[in-house]
């Protein structure tokens, strides 16, 4: 069911580390990460503005881009051990004959530009500046005190394909989604916990969503609250629930340009090799598994498109019961 996982892969990558979003209005998204998520700006210029989470040493983890155009994701970015890996993963590019150009980028050591064999932009970088961690500074908290980003979910019109490509980058599975012999869901990692790169069968190439870790459970609810009291009381897209796959409570919240930002409680270790992946069923799944309605119609089919990407459609386009369908089922008794 499962590609096979290169265990000594071309390159290192080591884990998910940052992404960088077009925003229309650069003050309204910063004060809705630094206020709601609880994020800490790092750095401002013009038209661009830096957070991180309160754990995180590096410089950021969160790029908002003030954009004119369409809201899209510009890239996510990797973390690589060594600035030979960047060579390595040039190299590894080339010759797949996918793009790969160095980039310079501000706050980074030497950066690398590549695209997936779908068009998902990725950037790669082996060394960032750093500022003191917030995570005492607790006089200085706000919003939901998110602690560090955490992983990507991704759309892509064919889930094994772009699995087994990453799976050659070393990339293995914690669990995955199925269907018969058909693969939906692939939840990938490189960093030894569930996930860093969640892979969804969709029309894509898009950015479902990036993740932030919370020290506290009930810092998810401190999230839907300031939510209401700013002014996103819509934003609020899903939960607070708990998932099936992984099995962390989250909530899922929608930016002011509709980018969309998961916060949940962390989750278990897989770095051992001898853990195998646990299969989940798509027939009987509900992701919310013991409580919860289902998710709404928006959260399995909207996500952010990638900036210069054409989107591919699935020749499987998932049909999930939604919230929606749910309440027309019930509705149907009374």
């Amino acid at each position: 069911m499962l590609p096979e996982v290169n265990l000594r892969p071309p390159f290192n990558i080591t884990r998910a580390s940052h992404v960088v979003l077009h925003v229309a209005d650069l003050a309204r998204s910063r004060d809705f990460y630094a206020n709601i998520v609880g994020l800490v700006v790092s750095d401002e210029a013009d038209g661009i503005c830096y957070l991180r989470g309160l754990s995180e040493a590096c410089h950021h983890s969160l790029v908002l881009v003030q954009s004119a155009g369409q809201a899209t994701c510009k890239r996510i970015g990797f973390r690589v051990f060594l600035e030979e890996d960047l060579d390595l993963a040039y190299a590894f590019f080339q010759a797949e004959g996918l793009p790969a150009e160095w980039a310079d980028v501000p706050y980074q050591g030497r950066t690398l530009h590549v695209e997936d064999p779908y068009g998902t932009k990725l950037e790669l970088c082996a060394t960032m500046d750093t500022r003191p961690r917030m995570h005492l500074e607790i006089e200085k908290f706000k919003g939901a005190h998110a602690s560090r980003l955490d992983h990507y979910q991704i759309f892509s019109p064919d889930t094994y394909a772009s699995c087994a490509f990453y799976s050659r980058l070393g990339f293995r599975n914690s669990e995955y989604l199925a269907h018969g012999d058909r693969l939906l869901g692939a939840f990938m990692y490189r960093k030894g916990t569930c996930l860093d790169l969640a892979i969804v069968e969709n029309d894509g190439p898009c950015l479902h969503h990036f993740a932030y870790t919370v020290a506290e459970s009930h810092q998810i609810f401190t999230a839907c609250d300031l939510a209401g009291i700013h002014g996103y009381s819509t934003a609020v897209e899903r939960g607070p629930g708990r998932h099936g796959p992984g099995g962390m409570l989250f909530v899922y919240l929608r930016d002011p340009d509709g980018h969309r930002v998961e916060l949940f409680n962390s989750h278990y270790q897989t770095i051992d090799i001898e853990i195998e992946p646990v299969r989940w069923d798509a027939a009987t799944l509900s992701t919310n598994v013991r409580w919860g309605l289902p998710a709404p119609r928006r959260w399995y089919f909207e996500a952010t498109p990638f900036e210069h990407s054409d989107l591919i459609a699935t020749l499987n386009r998932p049909n999930p019961e939604t919230l929606e369908s749910y309440v027309a089922k019930l509705s149907a008794h009374f």
